[in-house]
């Protein structure tokens, strides 16, 4: 069956949209849909798994606990966060859907 990442968004998107596209294997595939979403101040993604992330459209700036500085990222950028690497998305866009391709493994 057909789809595409850029339709069925909501109009109204009070939280993040998660999606799970595909999962098998210890492997899973997810659209994340932001628009003007932030992880609350002081809460951190603490994974067990490996995340990597490309951002198809809109921009974020993500943050990592500890020395790392922020990383701004716009459409086409991609990044590998790793097992135990705490992160928050600080910021996106709030009229634009920022719309990210994240792939876990190793669940």
């Amino acid at each position: 069956m057909k789809n595409n990442l850029f339709e069925h968004i909501p109009d109204e998107l009070p939280e993040e949209l998660f999606e799970t596209l595909q999962e098998s294997g210890g492997v899973k595939i997810e659209r994340i849909v932001s628009r003007g979403h932030w992880t609350p101040t002081g809460d951190w993604y603490d994974q067990s798994w490996d995340e990597w992330v490309v951002l198809l459209s809109g921009s974020a700036v993500l943050e990592f606990d500890g020395e790392r500085a922020p990383v701004t990222l716009h459409t086409g950028d991609y990044i590998m966060l790793p097992s135990g690497c705490r992160h928050r998305v600080a910021c996106t866009e709030p009229d634009v859907d920022t719309i990210w391709l994240a792939v876990h493994v190793n669940l």
